[in-house]
């Protein structure tokens, strides 16, 4: 990917890239924002994995090194709006407050190119076992953990044998017939929510599931995840969306940073920390 022009979008919505937990692939996602931009960027929730961190503390410079990469965005004039997750529903107690120019929301409607609107949500509202059997999700995200040591494994093996990579756990899922029909309930029902909305579409996160669908007179688009798929959604200039599939890295040449910009990094990250002491 080394010499890929850059690409600018109106739009890019990430989601469910859960820093703080091992199966992230901070790595791909780095390298995805080296390659792409945009006027505004929707961060779609489970961006930050607290259930993860607090059974265990995990983070490694990349997952830093999104959130630098992010914040530096954000400094240098990218909109980006962070909608909270039910893995980081710790920040639902600071919408509207202001991170390094992140803004926190539960939901927002966005306005595409074309006029069209769509609700920006993760979707975690309109799962009934994490609201309300939530011992179950904690054990279904035990046994997600299973099946994402699975993937590395099989990972680990195609790239020694020159494969690319390819996802076990994406695979299985899809294939489960309950799994099957758990998406198609949480499309419905999220499409049903659009709809009471007074929208036309919505963008939406939570099942690692990426798709752009016309459910009737609503679009329904989920961005998937970067654990598994490793996917984005992005709006062009005229309205359209695609997704964006981004599973390889460049030969490793790291982020220039000068020290203007590790300061100001600082900076953005101090006065993060103090909207969140004084809200």
């Amino acid at each position: 990917m080394d010499g890929e022009p850059i690409r600018t979008f109106r739009t890019l919505f990430l989601s469910d890239i859960h820093l703080g937990s091992k199966p992230a692939k901070a790595e791909f996602l780095i390298d995805f924002l080296r390659f792409h931009d945009a006027e505004t960027i929707y961060l779609v929730g489970d961006i930050v994995d607290g259930w993860r961190l607090r059974r265990s503390w995990h983070w490694p410079q990349a997952h830093n090194d999104v959130v630098q990469k992010l914040l530096r965005k954000a400094r240098k004039g990218t909109r980006i709006y962070y909608v909270a997750g039910n893995h980081d529903e710790f920040l639902r107690g600071f919408q509207g407050v202001h991170f390094g120019g992140i803004v926190v929301a539960d939901r927002i409607v966005h306005e595409a190119a074309d006029g069209r609107r769509y609700l920006v949500i993760h979707g975690d509202q309109f799962d009934t076992i994490v609201h309300n059997v939530r011992w179950l999700a904690y054990l279904g995200d035990k046994a997600y953990d299973v099946a994402i040591v699975a993937n590395r494994a099989i990972g680990l093996f195609r790239r020694m044998f020159g494969m690319p990579y390819w996802s076990f756990s994406s695979w299985a899922k899809i294939r489960v017939k309950q799994a099957v029909n758990f998406i198609s309930a949480f499309q419905e029902v999220v499409t049903q929510e659009a709809r009471r909305a007074g929208v036309d579409g919505v963008v939406c996160g939570h099942i690692h599931h990426a798709t752009i669908e016309e459910m009737g007179d609503i679009r329904y688009i989920n961005t998937g995840d970067w654990v598994e798929s490793c996917t984005a959604v992005a709006e062009n200039n005229d309205g359209s969306f695609e997704l964006i599939t981004w599973t390889q890295v460049s030969q490793p040449t790291a982020d220039t940073v000068s020290e203007e910009d590790a300061l100001a990094d600082k900076v953005v990250a101090f006065q993060g920390r103090k909207s969140v002491e004084a809200a």
